[in-house]
């Protein structure tokens, strides 16, 4: 079975099973749902600091999405009630925001996205809270440069396999290890589509990569193992051995010669430190 399929031959607000490819209308949509959820990180880049709640940090991310016309696509989304996923240290990803105040020398990822006009503009970045370690920087330097090889690599006649490999033989090169059980995927009108976009792999090996797709690639590093462990609020992921995770995460389209990146920081904001 041929597993692509025109985005306007099929329902693309449904997810179909099969790799939607898009046309330029959807690349534009995307670019400006992409550059909202992107402009609200950079705002919150002068918020994060010692003594701030990751509710407050919420709070204004969800205010900034509304102002600038589009919707929270977090909000209800699997019963989840908030903008942002917000992960601090050990935490992989899906960390919720609440009472917890971030502290001198913490790395947090805030990861949201934008719904315009049916696109969803998914993102996440990486933030230092005061003095930062060494070994906690390097990490967030090591997992932007993951992103960024792995986006190289997401151009037509490569594979999803590409993709992955360029990443996991980053990130082992310094020791560190690609969380397996969190993956990129598909985006557009829907919010998780096809294809899953695993962040390790060999090369040659997968869907090939096709001018129309559009999915988001977001590694997440340990400097530990790679094994998750399940908080008991069910949403939070968090490394096994209590070891530091990153992450960043942009949405991309592949085009006829390489790829888009529709998450740019507007303002150059694209890793700390930003100020």
């Amino acid at each position: 079975m041929n597993p692509y399929v025109s985005a306007t031959s099929v329902d693309a607000h449904r997810r179909t099973g099969e790799i939607k490819l898009y046309g330029p209308d959807a690349f534009a949509g995307m670019r400006e749902a992409g550059r909202i959820s992107a402009a609200v990180l950079d705002a919150l880049t002068e918020l994060v600091m010692p003594g701030v709640s990751t509710q407050a940090l919420d709070d204004v991310a969800r205010a900034a999405i509304l102002a600038a016309g589009a919707i929270p696509a977090n909000i209800g989304y699997r019963g989840y009630s908030h903008t942002s996923c917000i992960s601090i240290n050990h935490v992989i990803c899906h960390g919720i925001p609440g009472a917890r105040t971030l502290k001198d020398g913490d790395i947090l990822n805030i990861d949201l996205t934008s719904i315009l006009e049916g696109w969803h503009g998914d993102t996440s970045r990486m933030y230092l809270v005061g003095d930062v370690s060494l070994k906690a920087r390097r990490l967030v330097d090591v997992t932007h440069e993951c992103l960024m090889l792995g986006i190289e690599q997401a151009k037509p006649g490569n594979r999803l396999g590409d993709i992955g490999h360029a990443i996991q033989r980053h990130a082992e090169r310094h020791r560190y290890s690609v969380v397996r059980d969190f993956v990129g995927h598909g985006v557009g009108l829907v919010y998780h589509d096809e294809p899953d976009v695993p962040h390790f792999g060999r090369p040659d090996t997968g869907p090939l990569l096709r001018p129309g797709m559009i999915f988001t690639i977001e590694p997440m590093i340990n400097i530990g193992r790679p094994e998750v462990k399940m908080l008991d609020d069910d949403w939070a992921a968090v490394t096994r051995d209590r070891s530091l995770s990153a992450q960043f995460e942009h949405s991309i389209g592949i085009t006829e010669t390489g790829c888009e990146i529709f998450t740019t920081s507007p303002k150059g904001f694209d890793r700390p430190p930003y100020l």
